[in-house]
């Protein structure tokens, strides 16, 4: 499955998943834009979120972006 996901890291709402009507998500991350931090705090998170191992999720496109195209392996 894949999902377009709009991050905002440094966000005192996170840790948060919502999901938008057009079925993409907005994922609000505590953790900050540097080092990846923020995506590994992503692919943390969205593993939670849809109750799989981290290793399912990747990262296909947008690693320096706010805009990303996650792969899940559900």
């Amino acid at each position: 499955m894949r999902v377009t996901v709009l991050v905002k890291p440094g966000s005192k709402k996170g840790p948060l998943v919502e999901v938008n009507d057009d079925g993409s998500y907005t994922v609000y991350l505590l953790q900050r834009a540097v080092d990846g931090a923020a995506n590994e705090g992503l692919i943390e998170l969205l593993a939670k979120h849809f109750q799989i191992s981290k290793s399912r999720v990747v990262i296909e496109s947008g690693f320096t972006s706010r805009i990303k195209r996650i792969s899940l392996d559900i």
